[in-house]
């Protein structure tokens, strides 16, 4: 019976690749007859497992999709993979509380070895603080009525919740291509019809419509990715490159080493034992100021020019401001 076990998790393993198996080659790689195979494919269809049977002219079997989940096999680093996986999913996303009885229930029928690689390894994932009155999660329902309409390739309706002293709910129509994750938050990318451009959407201020519109022809990203085109948009960009509009270089009166920690993106070059170059990037250059003079420190622009042109706006802002005290009128 062990043998035959442990002959039936082979067969599985072999099956689960994306590929079809003739029965000849399922015999070879196994050490046992075509006969024998037959018997075991059997075997796991009586478990549920929805094997067919490929025509040919040697024949062969496939592992298909079922109407069911049925028991799936894991070898020891598909394993550990899927834990790490499920445990940093298991801290504020949209699945939590499944992803972390799906890891409970991984652990639970693992071997004891691999228990213990999970255990060396627990992952904590933290959630960025959020306001208290933060509404960003998103409904899972709504994540798969769009995930639909993009495979589909059906145009959208969807009433959009503008933020907070917004204006009232706006309907939108688009063409929806992606979704994707940006600094913990859900997005749908799609071409919106109203607009003629393309938009990035808050997945959690969507509410879909129904029915969906007509099917369309997909448009061509600007950036060529997905992941390039979010980028730059994120960053005040047209969508086409990842590079900041604004960027500039300044010395700053400090070590390099206290200031890479917080340079972000930015390229920090040692110039002694007091003092480094920073050169980063910001969607504006009043923002690229403000964020250079967080680090509290002489600064020294080396350029461009509207680098140091927004720093003399800001001093004669920050100048206005110190002169202003008492009650708001």
């Amino acid at each position: 019976m062990q043998k035959t076990s442990a002959r039936l998790l082979a067969l599985l393993s072999l099956l689960q690749t994306t590929r079809d198996w003739s029965g000849d080659d399922l015999a070879r790689r196994l050490g046992i007859t075509s006969r024998t195979v037959r018997r075991d494919i059997d075997r796991l269809r009586e478990l549920d497992y929805p094997i067919t049977t490929v025509k040919g002219p040697a024949g062969g079997y496939r592992l298909e999709a079922g109407t069911h989940l049925p028991p799936l096999l894991f070898d020891d680093d598909q394993a550990v993979a899927l834990a790490i996986a499920l445990q940093t999913a298991a801290v504020g996303t949209t699945v939590a509380e499944d992803a972390a009885r799906a890891l409970a229930t991984l652990r639970q029928v693992m071997p004891p070895r691999l228990r213990h690689r999970i255990d060396l390894l627990r992952v904590t994932a933290v959630r960025p603080p959020a306001a208290a009155d933060d509404t960003s999660q998103v409904d899972a329902q709504v994540l798969l009525d769009l995930s639909r309409a993009i495979h589909a390739r059906e145009e959208l309706r969807f009433d959009y919740a503008p933020g907070p002293g917004g204006p009232a709910d706006d309907v939108r129509r688009v063409q929806p291509h992606h979704l994707v994750t940006w600094h913990h938050r859900w997005y749908l990318v799609a071409w919106d019809l109203h607009r003629e451009d393309w938009r990035t959407f808050r997945a959690d201020r969507v509410r879909p419509r129904t029915p969906t519109g007509p099917r369309f022809e997909p448009r061509e990203l600007p950036g060529g990715n997905v992941s390039t085109f979010v980028t730059s948009r994120f960053r005040g960009n047209d969508g086409t490159t990842t590079d900041w509009p604004c960027r500039g270089e300044v010395v700053l009166h400090l070590p390099a080493a206290d200031v890479a920690p917080f340079a972000q993106d930015g390229i920090v070059e040692e110039l002694g034992p007091h003092h480094c170059r920073l050169t980063l990037g910001s969607w504006s250059w009043t923002g690229l100021a403000a964020a250079l003079g967080r680090f509290d420190t002489d600064i020294e622009v080396v350029g461009p020019p509207e680098l140091a042109a927004a720093f003399g706006d800001l001093a004669a802002r920050y100048a206005h401001a110190a002169r202003t005290t008492g009650p708001v009128p």
